[in-house]
This record gives structure tokens, sequence and C-alpha cells, in this order.
């Protein structure tokens, strides 16, 4: 029987940084879910988590040699590609191997499944170039006592609260959850963005859903394509921070995910996605275009350019 998760206490919630939330998350069996009085949210994802983390403990139990740490690693690595290839398959040809700029790619979310045929693809073909990937907290919590060993396969996962997870955690506004909740989100997201700065730095890559969530199309509907509502500003955000530094060199990669056809919201086990690149938008090619000042508050049309080249290499169906 798996061991009830541990609270925090309204003293830890008010004291602990988010870092420390992190840390007791991954080594001391604590929910933050659990606290904000979201456990729904926690125990939707525990099946998956159960079978992730089976997963990764077989392969790094069944490879060797166990005494030398990077060869482990590297036929862990090969073995999860053979294994991740056959019941969860996908092509993604055409996709870039040695960038030697730092990579954000940002793709459609249709479904669980493509997350699966991602960590395929950039193991199998980007080696340990260290990924870095937002984890929508339900997810992190569920792989959380495994983040060591998903580090080892060259994937670090920090955790995000995504505008849907806190729209369904309900929190009442004016309450101490409410106000604590709100600021954890808020420390997640600068942990990330700070570690996705010195990643892509170094040449890492950043994967990235922009809908925050998962959805069937591109564009959130009919009237975000056509510009009627604003596009949720998820990469121009990032693309803020990141080149508020002069220095930073990193590319944004819009790559379009083609589900199989009769796709559900899970994994599909066994049925083929697609991973295709789309037209690449250099660190030039953005700073030229959408920097319209020094220290610009939001770059105007970045977000719709981006999830266009997403779209044009779908079919219209899965635009809008």
């Amino acid at each position: 029987m798996a061991r009830s998760k541990n609270i925090f206490t309204k003293k830890e919630l008010q004291t602990l940084s988010a870092d420390e939330i992190i840390d007791k998350i991954q080594h001391e069996n604590y929910s933050l879910l659990a606290t904000l009085g979201a456990e729904n949210l926690r125990k939707e994802m525990v099946p998956v988590g159960k079978a992730c983390n089976a997963a990764i403990n077989y392969f790094f139990r069944t490879t060797g040699p166990k005494k030398n740490i990077p060869e482990h690693n590297e036929a862990a690595r090969r073995k999860l590609v053979k294994t991740l290839s056959k019941i969860t398959p996908g092509s993604y040809s055409g996709m870039p191997k040695d960038s030697q700029n730092g990579l954000v790619v940002g793709f459609n979310h249709p479904s669980l499944g493509e997350i699966a045929r991602i960590l395929t693809m950039k193991i199998d073909i980007m080696g340990d170039k260290p990924m870095y990937f937002p984890v929508n907290l339900p997810w992190y919590e569920s792989l959380a006592p495994n983040f060591d060993r998903i580090k080892r396969l060259g994937i670090i996962i920090t955790p995000t609260i995504t505008p849907s997870t806190w729209q369904k955690m309900n929190l009442k506004e004016g309450s101490l959850l409410y106000a604590e909740g709100k600021r954890i989100k808020k420390e997640f997201r600068d942990i990330y963005t700070k570690i996705s700065h010195d990643g892509l730095k170094n040449g890492g890559v950043v994967f990235v859903a922009p809908s925050a969530t998962r959805q069937a199309t591109v564009f959130k509907n009919e009237d975000v394509y056509k510009k009627k509502e604003d596009v949720i500003p998820t990469m121009s955000m990032l693309a803020l921070k990141l080149y508020s530094d002069p220095k930073m060199n990193c590319d944004f990669l819009p790559m379009a995910v083609l589900p199989p056809k009769n796709y559900k919201r899970g994994l599909n086990f066994g049925k083929k996605y697609r991973l295709i690149p789309g037209k690449i938008m250099t660190a030039k090619e953005i700073r030229d275009s959408y920097f319209k000042s020094d220290k610009p508050k939001k770059l105007e049309g970045f977000d719709w350019d981006f999830h266009k080249r997403i779209a044009e290499q779908l079919p219209k169906n899965f635009w809008y």
C-alpha cells in the first residue's frame, strides 16, 4: 500500500521557499497539491506516474556496468530508446541534432502521447545534451521520487502550475492557501526561467507546450487564429526573459505534433506520432523582428507567428 503524502503545515507553507518545497516533494514524500486541497488532481496522475517510475527503474536495474556511472547512464538511455520506439512509436526526421546554440522547442500538445515520443527523440538524437522540461505540478509530484534517475537520462524536470491547474484548484481568494499558492506558483516560474537560462547558455534544450494544457488544436479557437483574441504569451514571455541577457543566443524551434488517427488524450500505446520541425526562429531574427526597443514589455506578434509556424506543418483541422 502506498504511503500517504505528507502535508505542509501553515508555518512551512508561509516560510519555505519554492526550492525548499521542491526538495521536500522529491525526498520527503510531501504533496503541495494535497496541501492546497487538490488531492484529486494528484490522484489522477498516480497510475501514470507509477508506470513511468517502474519503467525508469527497470532500465537502470537491468543495464550495466553499474560501477561506471557514465556508461551505465548511456546503456539505460539506449535501452529506453529501443523500448519506447516499440511501445510509443514516433518519427522525427529533420529534427536538429547538433545545434551549437541552445534550443527552445515549442510544440502543440494534443495528448500525453507526444511526451513519450519527444523524450525518445531527445535521447536518441541529442544524447546527453541537457534537456529542461517544465512539468505541470500533478505530473511533477508523480515523477519527483525518481528525479535523480530522470536527470541521469539527461532530462531535468521543473514544476510549474499551469493556468488550467490553478483554476481547477478552486482556491478561495483572500485565503492563506490562495496567497501562498500564488507566491509558490510565481517562484516555480522564476526557478524554471533561471534553470532554462543557464541551461540554454550551455547549449541545452528546453521543451515547452505554449498552450500550457492539453489542447487538440494549435490555436485555441478560430477567434485566436483570426487575431480577435490574444494568444497565451507563453513563448514571448520566455523570449523576453531569455533575451534580456545580451549574450543569449538560443534559437526557437516551432515543432508540430501530428497524432495518430483516432487518438485519445492519453499515451496511445502502439500508435505512431510524427514530430515535424517548422521553420526555426533564430536569436537574430527574433531580436531584429520583435524587439522594438531595448527593454520591451511585450513582443507584438511573436506568439501568433510562432503558433502559425507550427500550424503550417499540420492539416487544417489541427489549426483551430
